[in-house]
């Protein structure tokens, strides 16, 4: 397992929280000479350099957007004082805060995407268990990607665990990450979300998807999170085209019982795939 997978993973999914060299390596399951060697390797940057250029990245586009209160985002971006994060912020994108948000434009300096984990194929993928879904109303925040910049999705997951409690009509314990709405460029929506009775006293912050009953390839995923695409790209390039059997159009989703830890990204999950003859 890569380290530096696992400390991607550990990053995006926790950039809003304190985050320490000790506790990075520690996800990882390495010292912390192997984790700054190891990053480094696979990144080009330091670990913490990266959780810094993150952290303003995401408070610049913050910032862009019009965001009213530059001291609240600093102590998010784990700065003490509005100044420290203001000279951190000169420092690294060459403008103040105060500047891009007068702009409202983040054209002109380089942010710091989230650096896309591993695809590679996975040489052991198990065959898959095939089962009919029953119809699920899922709720929860909803954003865009492609495939090429799907590392967002990490940090979406932040966020909806911060606010899965304002879900009302929540069913069960189960979490659902849905892929739906693609088109023919590649794009498509992710939803992080759960099990809901219904949409009906849904808030506006939250989107919602109707899966409806399907029968569905259950690939389970016993290895770290970090590694995810990986086994997607196995089942979608290599397991599919092999089976004989063609994908529906259908939601595609992963499934996270209560077995899965979102705080070490370890615990297995599922993975379901629309599937017909």
């Amino acid at each position: 397992m890569n380290p530096a997978q696992k400390a991607l993973w550990f990053i995006e999914s926790h950039l809003a929280d304190p985050l320490t060299l000790d506790e990075i390596s520690g996800v990882a399951g390495v010292s912390r000479f192997h984790m700054v060697r190891s990053f480094a390797a696979a990144t080009g940057f330091s670990v913490m350099r990266y959780v810094r250029a993150r952290r303003l990245s995401e408070a610049a586009r913050a910032l862009a957007n019009g965001a009213p209160d530059i001291l609240t985002l600093a102590l998010d971006a784990d700065y003490g004082s509005h100044e420290a994060f203001t000279r951190a912020f000169r420092d690294h994108f060459g403008v103040t805060p105060g500047a891009v948000r007068s702009l409202a434009c983040i054209d002109h300096i380089k942010l710091q995407e989230p650096i896309q984990m591993d695809s590679t194929a996975a040489d052991n993928l198990q065959p898959p268990r095939f089962q009919t879904s029953k119809p699920l109303l899922i709720a929860g925040l909803s954003d865009r990607y492609s495939h090429e910049n799907g590392a967002g999705i990490p940090n979406q997951w932040q966020r909806f665990h911060q606010s899965v409690d304002r879900i009302p009509g929540r069913i069960g314990k189960v979490a659902y990450g849905v892929c739906c709405n693609g088109d023919d460029a590649g794009n498509f929506d992710y939803i992080a979300g759960v099990e809901v009775l219904d949409f009906s006293d849904l808030p506006r912050e939250f989107a919602s998807v109707r899966i409806p009953e399907q029968r569905y390839a259950v690939f389970t995923h016993r290895d770290h999170i970090s590694t995810i695409r990986r086994t997607v790209n196995t089942i979608w390039n290599h397991w599919l085209p092999a089976s004989g059997l063609k994908a529906a159009d259908a939601p595609n989703f992963e499934r996270y019982d209560e077995k899965f830890d979102p705080l070490t990204g370890h615990g297995g999950f599922e993975i379901w795939v629309p599937v017909r003859e």
